[in-house]
């Protein structure tokens, strides 16, 4: 896939290895399904893939237990989720998530990221039709996985897409069949690694190693900020 893919991957994982950044973010993910769906994982496929979104990043037990307790009581947090799209470097598209307690600080903020790179914030939904919204599962290959018989299952479950990279499985669906996917591969007893909504570009970009360095200094700062969740781009 090229130098500038490998580099983005490694950036990537520079980013979200630190775990100063990334335990907040899900441990607020945590808060916010417990709080919408209820804090019992058996009844919330959103609250239960958060909790093994957090497991997999080594996230312990006792901070796991207290972003669902937050969750709880009159005076549990709220926080309002809300999206920035924006153009990069280069004209890179970008689609920022957010949770925040504060939306006039977090539109501040974002606003200055976009800034300082030459970029700008754009109207919401400008950018909407340039991405498509999924649930994406992501497992391990066992030798014994058929993933034609895998994909036959899960089609009525609202199965898009199949595919096997680096010894993992990730299956494809629209967002709004995150539920009944998420329920039909627990109940092939398969364990999942992640699970969560993504925004895939329509229409992805190729860029050269030298501007996917500058794009990569925006999106880190974008994915420092406390209140961001998650950023996508049209990167191919």
């Amino acid at each position: 896939m090229g130098r500038a893919f490998e580099y983005r991957r490694a950036a990537k994982e520079k980013r979200w290895d630190k775990m100063s950044r990334i335990f907040p973010k899900l441990g607020k993910a945590i808060t916010m399904a417990a709080k919408e769906g209820g804090t019992d994982p058996e009844m919330n496929s959103t609250l239960r893939s958060a909790i093994q979104n957090a497991k997999t990043q080594n996230m312990s037990k006792d901070n796991i237990l207290a972003a669902i307790k937050r969750a709880e009581g009159k005076d549990a947090e709220t926080f309002t989720e809300i999206t920035y799209e924006g153009k990069g470097p280069h004209g890179v598209l970008i689609f920022v998530e957010c949770a925040t307690d504060n939306p006039v600080r977090t539109v501040a903020n974002v606003k200055s990221y976009f800034n300082k790179s030459g970029g700008s914030i754009v109207p919401n939904g400008s950018l909407e039709f340039m991405f498509d919204r999924k649930a994406v599962f992501q497992f391990e290959k066992t030798e014994e996985m058929d993933l034609e018989e895998l994909e036959f299952s899960l089609i009525d479950a609202g199965l898009n897409e199949i595919e096997e990279s680096e010894g993992s499985v990730y299956v494809y669906g629209d967002y709004t069949d995150f539920g009944t996917l998420s329920k039909a591969i627990e109940d092939m007893g398969i364990e999942v690694k992640k699970a969560n909504l993504q925004r895939m570009p329509t229409s992805p970009v190729d860029f050269t190693e030298e501007q996917i360095i500058d794009i990569e200094k925006l999106l880190d700062k974008i994915e420092d900020d406390d209140d961001v969740q998650a950023a996508y781009t049209n990167i191919a």
